[in-house]
C-alpha cells in the first residue's frame, strides 16, 4: 500500500532517515503518523498544489481547492495513489513551482499512504472471487501438451493474447472468448489429438482400453473417459459427466460401429469445453472460504508452470494435503527445480515457461524482434542469433534465481549472467560457449551484471536507430520502480536529429534544449539522469566511449542533487535505494500469481510480502513461497458491496 513512498525514497531522498528505517509497512505507517498531522498535510497540499489544481481550470481535472481532511483521501483512493505517485516522484509540484523540502515531500507521500493503509488494511485482506478466466494462448498450448503427452505446438494458430491486470497476458479481465475462438479451438483439438494417436506409446496412455472379446465397446469407451475427463478438466468428475460424454461416443459410434474414430470425437468434444478451455473454480459466499484441493493444485500449477497438475499434484489434491503448508513449501522447490548439466546448461525445466512468460512480459523484452527491431543502417552485424541470445538472457538469468533461491537483488546487480555464443562474442566475454546458453561469471570489470547491462533491456528502451536517455529513465522509473511517469502533454515537439551538415551536437544538449517547456522539466527531471547513467551502451548494449565523434558523459544529477556517473554507480544508487524495487516486483508477481489486476487491499499483501523478503535476505523462493501461502491465493470469496467500492491501482 505504501509503494509511492518507498518509490519517493528510491529516488529523491538517500538521506532522510525514515526511508532507511522503514523495515515494515506497519512501522513506516507510524513514523508517518508522527511526523506530519492531518492538519500539516492539509495545510501543505493548500499551499503547494491548490494553486494550479482549483476551480473550472483544475490542471488535469483535479480539483483540491476544497481539501479540508483525511476522509477525502480515503473517499477517492484511485486518484490519491495517482497523486502520491506524482509527488512522490517529484513530478509535482512542477519544477518551476515553489518546491517544498524533501523532508516534506516525504512527509505528506508517508501521510496520504498512511492515511489509505489504515482505510483498506486495518481489517486484514480480503481475496478475490473463484477463479474464472479461459486459458490463453501459452497455457492452451502447454495443456495440450501435457494432457496427451506430445511436443507440438497445439496453441500455434491462436489469437494473440493482451495484456490485462498488471500486464500480463493471464488477466482474467482480458480472456474473453469471441466467436473466432471456437473454430480455432475445435481445429487445435482435432490437429493435437490426431498427432497423439499416431505414436503408439501416447495414443497407449489415451487410450487406455479398447473393446474385446470381455469389454463392450460403451464399457472400453467408459475407462478411456474416466481416466482422461478428470485430468482434462483439473478435477474430480462424477459419473454423470461420464455419461454425457460416453452418449457422444454412442452417437458416433452407431453410425460405423469404428471404436477410434467414436472415442476420438468425444475426447475432442471435452477439448472444447468451457471445463477444459478455462480454469473455473466452484463460486464463493460471502465468507472468506479455501480453496479446494483440486482448485489449489491448479493454481500452483497455473502459476508456476503455465499448465496443468501433473500426477503428484493431483496425487496430493486427491490425499488432501495441499492446504498442509509444509508440503506446499516442498512442492515449491520441486516446482522451481531447474537441474545444470555437465556442460553448466539448464535444459526441460517446467519452471523456465513461468520464466520466459514472465520475464518477457515484465521487461517488455517479449518486443525484441517483433515491434523493436534494430535499425540495421546503424546496428551492423545483428542477426537472428544474436537477437535469440539477447532475449533468452534475462529468462535463464531469472531462473537461475527462481531455481538457485538466490537475491532478487541480483536482478539489479550481479557478478554472473547467462550467455550463448553469440552473446558471448557480443559482450566480449572469453570462454567455450554453444547456441545453448550457459552460466558465465563475469570478469573482473565488466559493464554487466543484473538487468541494467542485458543487451535486451537496452534494446527495448531505446529508438531503433539511437538510444533515448528518456526512455531508458522511463523503463527504469516504470519497470523496475513501479513509477510511470504521465504522457508527455500535446503538442510537444520531438527530439532535433543532427543534421549531417551541422555542428555535431551532444544528446545531453539536444535534451536540455527539448525540456525547456517547464511542462516536460519535471519529469525529465527524474527520466534523464537516470537513462544518462545507461548512455556507454548503444542500442543493442555494446559498450561505447564516444557517439558522433563525442566523448559520451553517463553523468546524472536527481532532483535531490544527488550525483552518479555511469552505470556501476546507477546500479549502486538502486540498491541503497531497494525498497521500491522489491515492492514493485512483489505487486507484479502477485498480479500475475493471482492472473488479475491487483485491489488497493492486495498491497495490503504486498506490503507484508515485503517485509518478510527483508528478513530473509530477499531470496527469490521466499517471494513465492509467501505469495502462495498469502490470503489472497489460498482463499476466496464472494463480491460485497465493501470489495466493489475498493479502488484498483
Amino acid at each position: 500500500m505504501l509503494r509511492s513512498f518507498f518509490i519517493g525514497c528510491a529516488i529523491l531522498a538517500p538521506s532522510v532517515g525514515q526511508c532507511a528505517d522503514a523495515q515494515a509497512a506497519d512501522t513506516v505507517v507510524d513514523v508517518a503518523k508522527a511526523l506530519m498531522t492531518d492538519a500539516e498535510a492539509v495545510k501543505f497540499l493548500n499551499h503547494y498544489c491548490a494553486d494550479c489544481h482549483q476551480g473550472e481550470d483544475a490542471e488535469g481535472g483535479l480539483d483540491l481547492g476544497d481539501f479540508k481532511a483525511a476522509t477525502q483521501v480515503v473517499s477517492d483512493i484511485e486518484a490519491w495513489n495517482r497523486i502520491t505517485d506524482r509527488i512522490a516522484s517529484g513530478q509535482m509540484p512542477p519544477v518551476d513551482s515553489e518546491m517544498p523540502t524533501t523532508e516534506a515531500r516525504l512527509n505528506v507521500v508517508a501521510w496520504i499512504r498512511s492515511t489509505i493503509h489504515h482505510a483498506v488494511c486495518d481489517d486484514g485482506a480480503r481475496p478475490g472471487g473463484a477463479m474464472l478466466r479461459r486459458l490463453n494462448r501459452a497455457e492452451y498450448a502447454n495443456t495440450v501438451r501435457d494432457l496427451l503427452g506430445i511436443q507440438i505446438n497445439a496453441g500455434h494458430d491462436l489469437p494473440a493474447d493482451g495484456a490485462g491486470g498488471e500486464g500480463f497476458d493471464n488477466a482474467a479481465e482480458t480472456l474473453f472468448v469471441s466467436p473466432i475462438y471456437a473454430e480455432k479451438y475445435l481445429e487445435a483439438a482435432q490437429s493435437a489429438l490426431g498427432h497423439a494417436l499416431k505414436d503408439p506409446r501416447d495414443r497407449k496412455q489415451i487410450l487406455v482400453a479398447e473393446p474385446d472379446d470381455k469389454r463392450s465397446p460403451q464399457e472400453a469407451a467408459r475407462i478411456v473417459l474416466s481416466k482422461f475427463l478428470p485430468r482434462a478438466f483439473r478435477r474430480p468428475v462424477d459419473d454423470a459427466e461420464v455419461e454425457q460424454y460416453v452418449q457422444l461416443f454412442d452417437k458416433v459410434y452407431e453410425q460405423d460401429e469404428m471404436f477410434v474414430p467414436a472415442i476420438r470425437f468425444a475426447i475432442e468434444a471435452a477439448m472444447v469445453s468451457p471445463k477444459f478451455l478455462f480454469i473455473w473454480e466452484e463460486p464463493a459466499g460471502p465468507e472468506q472460504t479455501l480453496i479446494s484441493q483440486h482448485e489449489m493444485a491448479s493454481r500452483l500449477s497455473y502459476f508456476l508452470w503455465a499448465s496443468m497438475p501433473d500426477r503428484q499434484l493431483f496425487q496430493l489434491a486427491e490425499e488432501g494435503k495441499l492446504h498442509d503448508k509444509d508440503v506446499i513449501a516442498k512442492q515449491v522447490v520441486r516446482m522451481l527445480e531447474s537441474k545444470i548439466d555437465d556442460r553448466g546448461h539448464r535444459r526441460g525445466a517446467k519452471v523456465h515457461e513461468f520464466a520466459t512468460r514472465f520475464i518477457e512480459q515484465w521487461l517488455g523484452t517479449r518486443a525484441l524482434g517483433r515491434e523493436f527491431k534494430p535499425d540495421e543502417s546503424v546496428i551492423r552485424r545483428f542477426d537472428s542469433e544474436l537477437e535469440g541470445g539477447m532475449k533468452i538472457e534475462p529468462v535463464f538469468f531469472f531462473e537461475d534465481l527462481l531455481a538457485e533461491n538466490r537475491s532478487l537483488l541480483n536482478l539489479i546487480d550481479s557478478d554472473f549472467t547467462y550467455a550463448n555464443s553469440h552473446l558471448a562474442r557480443h559482450y566480449k566475454i572469453k570462454g567455450t560457449f554453444r547456441q545453448h546458453p550457459k552460466r558465465v561469471e563475469l570478469p573482473e570489470g565488466s559493464h554487466r551484471g543484473g538487468l541494467l547491462g542485458m543487451s535486451a533491456v537496452l534494446a527495448v528502451s531505446s529508438f531503433p536507430h539511437r538510444t533515448s536517455p528518456v526512455l531508458r529513465g522511463k523503463w527504469i522509473m516504470e519497470t523496475l520502480l513501479g513509477s510511470a511517469p504521465p504522457p508527455p502533454p500535446p503538442g510537444v515537439p520531438e527530439l532535433e536529429e543532427n543534421g549531417h551538415d551541422d555542428k555535431a551536437v551532444s544528446l545531453r544538449e539536444r535534451l536540455e534544449r527539448h525540456r525547456a517547456d517547464p511542462a516536460c522539466a519535471s519529469c525529465h527531471a527524474i527520466m534523464d539522469p537516470l537513462g544518462f547513467g545507461l548512455e556507454n551502451f548503444d542500442v543493442v548494449g555494446r559498450w561505447r566511449t564516444e557517439v558522433d565523434g563525442l566523448p559520451v558523459d553517463a553523468r546524472g544529477t536527481l532532483p535531490d542533487g544527488t550525483e552518479f556517473a555511469g552505470p556501476e554507480a546507477l546500479k549502486k544508487l538502486l540498491l541503497e535505494r531497494k525498497d521500491a524495487f522489491i515492492r514493485n516486483l512483489t505487486a507484479k508477481m502477485l498480479g500475475y500469481a493471482l492472473g488479475r489486476g491487483l485491489t488497493n487491499e492486495d498491497h495490503c499483501v504486498v506490503e507484508a510480502i515485503v517485509k518478510k523478503l527483508e528478513q530473509d535476505d530477499y531470496k527469490a523462493q521466499t517471494l513465492i513461497l509467501e505469495i502462495v501461502n498469502s490470503v489472497v491465493f489460498r482463499y476466496k470469496q464472494g463480491t460485497s458491496d465493501h470489495e466493489q467500492s475498493t479502488a484498483t491501482r
